[in-house]
């Protein structure tokens, strides 16, 4: 990941006073929970019949073909999948407050 990218994330995420090696490990991991968030989300409003072909077509790793399904299904998927990431940053920031204050004596 290039580091001007991992920094922004990082000081989005509010990990920027950690290790790098450390941000990228929770940038990573931070990752892959937002990417199945985003997914549920867009899936959740799919129609029941449809999710079979959903998952097929993921399966199948053709990133055109499942665009122009959830265009065609999902209208406004991209915004869905932007907000469930929104609120998995939300989340992450907040799990992080909670750390701190846990660990604080005031």
């Amino acid at each position: 990941m290039n580091d001007e990218i991992t920094k922004a994330i990082a000081a989005d995420l509010g990990i920027a006073d950690i290790s790098a090696k450390e941000q990228k490990a929770l940038i990573g991991q931070f990752g892959e929970v937002a990417l199945k968030a985003a997914t549920l989300a867009v899936i959740g409003k799919l129609a029941e019949g449809k999710r079979d072909e959903f998952a097929k077509l993921a399966e199948a790793g053709d990133a055109a073909a499942l665009k122009v399904f959830l265009d065609r299904e999902v209208p406004g998927h991209e915004d869905i999948a932007k907000d469930a990431v929104a609120e998995e940053v939300k989340r992450f920031k907040a799990f992080q407050v909670e750390g701190t204050d846990a660990g604080s004596t005031a």
